[in-house]
């Protein structure tokens, strides 16, 4: 069964598609076939942290060009790649029908997917919105600023109040240990439930990273080289691509990802 999970951020800046490539990769290396779908339309630079020079993307898909299985890049890591295309203007301004026709046409993915990662763009935009909307689980990636605290606070309440989602996973990005990171995520937490009825569950931290930040400018994903000196980057992607599978799932009655399809995680 095909589950879909969309990672959005209040802010830019916080290393949301840096989580989504190397989560993608960390899910296929557990035996899921993932497909990456780069929703940050004329923004997107999924393909250049994955290395990839994609030849055709999802622009050419909502320009009616090409099909959703002409974009598909097949990575090295075993990642199906969406690209989305960026320095593209007319991209940034997708209106509602073209969003909602992408949604649909996702479904031809369903038999080559157990997993579908969406990165959506940063901030709460109609399209970030959407996309949070459609998937089965909304991982939020923050930072430990308050910046980043009411940015992301901001994207909850806007898809709380406009969808009704009220489940909603944290990955805390950028944390010296684990005990920082969960002090970071309880205190993001207290300034959400006071003000909203939501559930936030925490699924794990990625530790502050100089490898990391290498890998993004050598444009070759930090995960997809196996190496000793990656362990408490690879343990801190497996520790949080478990837990986002086990956590809590959105249900609603609005256009879905694979629609009707609310899968819980086995094993």
């Amino acid at each position: 069964m095909t589950q879909s999970i969309t990672i959005a951020s209040g802010k830019g800046g916080v290393g949301k598609t840096c989580i989504s490539v190397n989560l993608s990769i960390k899910l296929a290396q557990l035996g899921r076939k993932v497909s990456l779908l780069d929703a940050d339309f004329g923004l997107a630079n999924s393909h250049i942290l994955m290395g990839c020079n994609a030849k055709k993307t999802l622009s050419d898909v909502v320009a009616g060009r090409n099909s959703i299985e002409d974009v598909i890049e097949k990575t090295s890591s075993g990642v199906q790649l969406l690209a989305g295309g960026s320095g593209l203007l007319d991209m940034l301004n997708l209106d509602n029908k073209a969003r909602y026709q992408l949604i649909r046409n996702v479904e031809v993915l369903r038999g080559s997917t157990d997993v579908l990662i969406v990165d959506a763009p940063a901030g709460a935009s109609d399209s970030a919105i959407t996309f949070a909307a459609a998937a089965d689980r909304v991982l939020v990636a923050i930072v430990g600023e308050p910046t980043s605290f009411m940015d992301g606070y901001a994207f909850i309440k806007a898809a709380h109040v406009e969808t009704g989602l009220s489940k909603f996973s944290i990955v805390v990005n950028m944390a010296r240990d684990g005990a920082e990171a969960k002090r970071h995520f309880d205190k993001f937490q207290a300034i959400a439930l006071r003000f909203l009825d939501v559930e936030l569950t925490y699924v794990g931290h990625v530790p502050f990273s100089a490898a990391l930040r290498r890998s993004v400018v050598a444009r070759k994903p930090l995960l997809a080289t196996r190496s000793e000196g990656h362990r408490l980057e690879d343990e801190a992607f497996t520790t949080i691509a478990r837990n986002l599978l086990a956590a809590p799932v959105n249900t609603g009655n609005g256009l879905r990802f694979f629609d009707g399809n609310l899968p819980a995680e086995q094993g």
